[in-house]
């Protein structure tokens, strides 16, 4: 019989708890991601919001596919937000002959400081119709049916969360973007299907205009240049349904970060609008992240310190990436991350090492906010 140390006791413990943890978060939230929401055969008129600054080159490439979108009505609203490249003209003569696309043009105050926030209000209280459906210069949609198949959650009153893949090389950096990715698309889907909404994706995101105005829009959180998108559903959330949308041809594409820099600013950029989360879905996410990494920790520190209870450490982590396989890699290929799915335990390590370096980072990362 083999004797175990009080601290290998500890550490083998501490692996089962965080173990247990993270199955609970795997079966009763991530699972969901994938599941169905309402749907309903009610096309209501649509309104297209898309902020650009300086976006003349992502306007000539993807507004045509938004403007030829199979649905009966609709509009397009194009905030052109202090653009200085091209993108007034651009917009101004693609106006002149299409009918469906809005130009709202802001110009530069040099009293004022003024984001992408203040751009989609305005684009807001522009927009001709009650249900808006937001997303970005630089996205493509999936097809010419992504405005209907989005609209299939669209019931009154309601926040609809779509999938926004990243379109990345493929190298290691693409997969870890699109494990990343992935990793943030089941977590805010999952949750969402639990009643716990705590975030979308701006590049997909609707919601209607008395939404938007009986939460008085993005006033609580204009001070914070990000936030559009999560910030906003935490507040909007608490009274209004929450649908998601997980059809492939609802997806809208955007290009990834193309290099390790560019991928560290943008996740520093979202985790310092994470500091302004609501305290409850800090806890969630929290200890999600927490145990993560702990497992991790007292999985190698069983198998290196004590050699001989090796495969309750191995066994700890099998459990693990099992379910994680069953659950996630499911998700996995079906955005397209066939490749991340294959090898998901290799994927999990990197992102453990990711939150653990960003989550130390946070530490010292502020909110970027106007002065």
């Amino acid at each position: 019989m083999i004797q175990i140390p009080f601290i290998g006791l500890v550490l083998l413990a501490v692996g089962l708890v965080c173990l247990l943890l993270l199955l609970f978060y795997y079966l009763f939230f991530f699972s969901q991601a994938l599941k169905k929401g309402h749907t309903t055969d009610h096309q209501p008129p649509v309104s297209v919001i898309i902020s650009a600054r300086n976006e003349f080159k992502n306007l000539q490439q993807n507004l045509p596919h938004i403007l030829s979108q199979n649905y009966p009505d609709y509009q397009v609203v194009v905030i052109n937000d202090c653009s200085f490249d091209g993108t007034k003209n651009y917009l101004e003569d693609l106006a002149k002959t299409e009918p469906k696309l809005k130009v709202v043009t802001l110009e530069i105050d040099e009293r004022y400081q003024r984001g992408k926030k203040f751009a989609l209000t305005m684009g807001i209280k522009a927009a001709t119709h009650e249900r808006l459906l937001f997303t970005d210069a630089d996205c493509r949609p999936a097809g010419k049916d992504w405005i209907a198949t989005m609209a299939q959650s669209f019931d009154d009153n309601t926040i609809t969360l779509g999938i926004a893949p990243l379109e990345t090389k493929n190298n290691l950096l693409g997969s870890i973007v699109n494990y990343e990715t992935l990793h943030t698309a089941i977590q805010y889907l999952g949750y969402a299907k639990r009643n716990k909404a705590y975030m979308g994706v701006g590049r997909n995101l609707s919601y209607t205009k008395s939404i938007f105005f009986e939460n008085k829009g993005f006033a609580r959180h204009q001070h914070i240049m990000s936030g559009d998108d999560d910030l906003f559903v935490q507040q909007a959330a608490k009274a209004a349904k929450v649908n998601t949308v997980v059809a492939p041809e609802s997806f809208m594409y955007s290009p990834g970060p193309t290099g390790i820099r560019s991928f560290f600013k943008q996740k520093i950029r979202h985790l310092s609008t994470g500091k302004e989360y609501l305290a409850k879905y800090k806890r969630w996410l929290g200890i999600y992240s927490i145990s993560q990494i702990i497992l991790y920790a007292a999985s190698i520190s069983i198998v290196s310190v004590y050699p001989k209870l090796w495969y309750f450490g191995l066994a700890i982590l099998l459990a693990k990436w099992l379910v994680q396989w069953i659950v996630i890699g499911k998700t996995a290929v079906h955005i397209g991350a066939r490749k991340v799915a294959y090898a998901l335990p290799f994927y999990d390590v990197l992102y453990t090492i990711f939150l653990l370096t960003f989550g130390v980072a946070q530490v010292f990362i502020k909110p970027k906010t106007w002065n």
